[in-house]
């Protein structure tokens, strides 16, 4: 049955996209007829939907229908910006608390580094790099694509976009937190960042007796939040069919032809990363690449299918401990890069940062872009296990920059898509890293088979 209820929504939503076709190309047809038609197919996609009960299926067909209400009702979808904004702020309050116990959790809880030694060091900086190698290539690939310049994003009453132009010394003390309660209430997400860093090394330092109440306060707060952004998201249907049928209704369907293009760009850059950052590493570490790609195949595959990293896990680990990475390193390299090895994500973050203010009209100096990276190397860390956790990064990323939020409910609309692409290169990175820091150690098996016998 769900298959006949996909299919019928698919060969009617074809059809409608044909008629439209045919009557803006070659032959005008009756608008009466092309309106049954096309929430005729609507209808289709919400049956469905009913099939499908999952909140990807839903977000997209709230997403179609908010563009026909734009299209067909303005005066209606214009009013329909209120639901938007109440998704936007249920959104934001979950961006301080959930930054602050995850990143807390993530230093404190690592404290056992030390013990560790030299592996513990050499993977930190080898995931920074990388992922900022991430960073780098997703600013560029935007910056020459320019997905987002001309993307119809409508501003309610006249509102003029806020900009922040500050010196360098401006820039520095705007980075350390004055007062944190007050950093939360602005959204001053780099300053609540600064803070929670400085308080998990603090905890950190703290002897065990005395740390662990604490520890257990933040990862109870991080999981808490994990469930808040759950709930959260069981409106976000309504929140992006509005938003999308106010920018419809407001400028018309230009937006769709923007998304397009930053669904490519990111494809792009995902392979250029792959290709020019991952192989030339795998390389210069001699690592074994029939071995290792047939491999990470399986991980990769479920990952992508899935759009969930966590998904990956074991069978990840299972596989970079068969062609001889130690049982050690995998168990210790393969969990820490999930919270800070993130390099699909943090290259879309960095691309989609900049596609919101070229939508915005609004120009980012290259200081104002690296900047830009900084912050989100470091609020990309430790909330890789959180449903929709781009969502909630961007959002309080593109805040603290003086950007709209309206162009990132547009971007939810295909995030499938887009997390399908990130999350299986995640997963790609953190097998890769495994046997990296193997090799660093001197600890990789190059004959598996030979040295089980």
């Amino acid at each position: 049955m769900k298959a006949k209820s996909l299919l019928l929504a698919v060969l009617l939503f074809s059809f409608a996209a044909i008629l439209s076709f045919v009557s803006h190309e070659i032959r005008p047809l009756p608008s009466t007829l092309l309106f049954a038609v096309r929430w005729t197919a609507i209808a289709a996609l919400a049956f469905h939907g009913l099939y499908r009960r999952t909140l990807t299926t839903w977000i997209l067909i709230s997403m179609v229908a908010g563009a026909a209400i734009g299209h067909d009702w303005p005066g209606v979808a214009v009013n329909l910006r209120v639901l938007s904004v109440i998704f936007l702020r249920l959104i934001k309050t979950i961006i301080a608390p959930l930054l602050f116990a995850t990143l807390v959790s993530g230093i404190a809880a690592h404290s056992d580094l030390k013990k560790v030694g030299r592996m513990g060091i050499k993977a930190i900086v080898y995931f920074e790099i990388v992922t900022t190698l991430a960073l780098v290539i997703g600013l560029a690939a935007i910056n020459i694509s320019k997905a987002g310049v001309g993307a119809p994003v409508p501003l309610p009453s006249g509102e003029v976009l806020p900009t922040q132009k500050l010196t360098v010394s401006e820039t520095l003390q705007h980075i350390f937190p004055e007062n944190i309660a007050r950093s939360v209430a602005e959204g001053q997400v780099l300053q609540v960042v600064v803070f929670s860093i400085l308080f998990g090394i603090s905890l950190a330092m703290v002897k065990e007796e005395r740390r662990r109440p604490m520890l257990k306060f933040t990862e109870s707060l991080a999981e808490t939040m994990f469930k808040f952004t759950n709930i959260v998201m069981y409106f976000a249907p309504i929140g992006v069919g509005a938003a999308i049928a106010y920018t419809v209704g407001s400028t018309g369907m230009g937006i769709l032809l923007n998304l397009g293009k930053l669904l490519l760009t990111l494809y792009v850059a995902l392979i250029v990363f792959v290709l020019g950052v991952l192989l030339p590493i795998a390389m210069v570490a001699r690592v074994p690449l029939r071995r290792f790609i047939a491999a990470a195949t399986e991980p990769f595959s479920i990952a992508f299918a899935t759009a969930n990293s966590e998904a990956a896990l074991p069978r990840a680990m299972e596989a970079m401990e068969a062609i001889g990475v130690p049982r050690p390193i995998v168990s210790f390299v393969m969990p820490m890069g999930y919270s800070f090895n993130l390099d699909g994500s943090t290259l879309y973050l960095s691309l989609a940062s900049i596609f919101v203010a070229q939508a915005a009209g609004i120009h980012l100096s290259l200081g104002r872009q690296l900047l830009l990276v900084v912050t989100l190397m470091l609020t990309s860390k430790g909330v890789a296990g959180v449903s929709r956790a781009a969502l909630v990064i961007l959002l309080g990323t593109v805040g603290s920059f003086g950007l709209p939020a309206e162009p990132v409910f547009v971007l939810l609309g295909i995030d499938q898509l887009l997390d399908m692409a990130r999350t299986s290169v995640n997963v790609l990175g953190n097998c890769l890293s495994t046997v990296v820091i193997a090799r660093w150690e001197n600890d990789f098996v190059d004959n598996p088979a030979a040295e089980a016998r």
